[in-house]
């Protein structure tokens, strides 16, 4: 599953953007579809731990058009077309094409590797706006070891090249683990050379095939230093930047802005500064190949079926998502954390960790005021040793 960047709306009815409270603003901008587990691949961190064989149960085209009809009766969100690999379902086009009449910002989440001039074309003609294609090694050695499969490498190049050639927008996603950490920077700069509109970073969650690598997950001081590396490589990189599943990126954010003395707005940080860490149930949706409705994909909290009710219903009244837009509910130092509006946490990862998706967020290292002097702040002294930046 990928998430895209959301269009701006200047501030007005973003997710959260409660004012005052302790309810957050449900607004759908995002709505991510699993529309088939199938997948040509094998990646070694993969949430479905999708196989390259049919499955049985999927919603057919008349249900994803019917589900499609009652998502517009709740907003215009952007549809991410994901799986599974999504050109594995033969009337992918065909649902691309509804939505788009729909009045939906239409794209595909695709490993790059079944693109063809002829697929390209296809994709353009039916309303697809962008693809998500990802890319988790700087080469060909590490990156078809994260997905199993040789040649995956050449065969996304070769795909994004394709959707280069017939201008359609394309960013790189890259799941940050152990295995290719130090190697980021190399892939953000191939993602750059190749010309990508964006690219999205995200953290390991623990589940599907992920649950096999754990001890692949990076430490929370380096998930840290990861995001700090992040904000720092913000407006000089020549593409949208975008941290996903890593919602304290909100936080080191607004932290980093203080201590240099720059104000947070549309004008001064774009997206990041109007939208918020996890948006789970607030801002996005997750539907299963079977139609169940989730937070998000790696958060498997169901919170109803499309074919027992409607998305309407199911969005508005289920009770997970109104515990996460609720923010007397969370627990532990989420609950406690001034950046509970800009954060959240990763429900996921609390979810996988504890049991319970309300739970603090297990990759922090920030403790909120008035708790023990945080650890965080020795990372924090020992950057500023090498950067000169001065403390809030």
């Amino acid at each position: 599953m990928t998430h895209h960047d959301i269009d701006h709306p200047k501030g007005k009815g973003h997710p959260g953007a409660a004012q005052g409270g302790a309810t957050l603003t449900a607004n759908l901008r995002l709505v991510a579809w699993e529309l088939t587990r199938s997948c040509n691949l094998a990646c070694v961190h993969c949430r479905a731990a999708a196989r390259d064989c049919p499955y049985e149960g999927e919603l057919s085209l008349a249900e994803c058009k019917k589900v499609m009809d009652e998502i517009a009766e709740v907003g215009k969100p952007i549809i991410i077309l994901t799986g599974g690999e999504p050109l594995l379902r033969p009337d992918v086009f065909e649902i691309a094409e509804y939505g788009a009449k729909l009045g939906f910002r239409m794209t595909m989440a695709t490993n790059g590797t079944l693109l063809t001039r002829e697929t390209v074309q296809k994709m353009i003609a039916s309303g697809i706006e962008r693809i998500s294609v990802s890319i988790d090694g700087a080469d060909a050695r590490s990156h078809d070891a994260f997905r199993k499969v040789p040649g995956a490498f050449e065969g996304a190049l070769r795909g994004i090249g394709l959707a280069r050639e017939a201008n359609l927008d394309f960013q790189i996603n890259t799941t940050i683990t152990r295995a290719n950490i130090k190697e980021f920077p190399k892939i953000h700069d191939l993602a750059v050379s190749l010309g990508a509109v964006a690219h999205h970073i995200f953290m390991l969650v623990p589940m599907g095939r992920g649950k096999e690598i754990t001890e692949e997950a990076i430490s929370a001081e380096e998930y840290e230093e990861t995001l700090h590396w992040f904000y720092e490589r913000r407006g000089k990189a020549p593409l949208q930047l975008k941290a996903t599943c890593a919602p304290h990126y909100y936080r080191i954010l607004r932290q980093r802005a203080k201590s240099e003395g720059v104000e947070i707005n549309f004008e001064t940080f774009g997206l990041d500064a109007v939208t918020r860490g996890c948006l789970g149930g607030i801002g996005f949706a997750f539907i299963s190949h079977l139609g169940q409705v989730q937070p998000c994909g790696y958060l498997e909290a169901e919170c109803g079926s499309v074919r027992e009710k409607s998305f309407r219903e199911i969005w508005l009244d289920s009770p997970v998502f109104q515990n996460l837009r609720d923010l007397k509910r969370y627990e532990g130092k989420c609950g406690k954390c001034e950046f509970i509006r800009v954060c959240g946490g990763c429900r996921a990862r609390a979810y996988e960790h504890s049991g319970s998706y309300m739970a603090e967020e297990p990759l922090c290292l920030y403790k909120p005021p008035g708790s023990r002097r945080p650890r965080v702040a020795g990372l924090q002294n020992r950057r500023r040793q090498k950067t000169g930046e001065k403390e809030p």
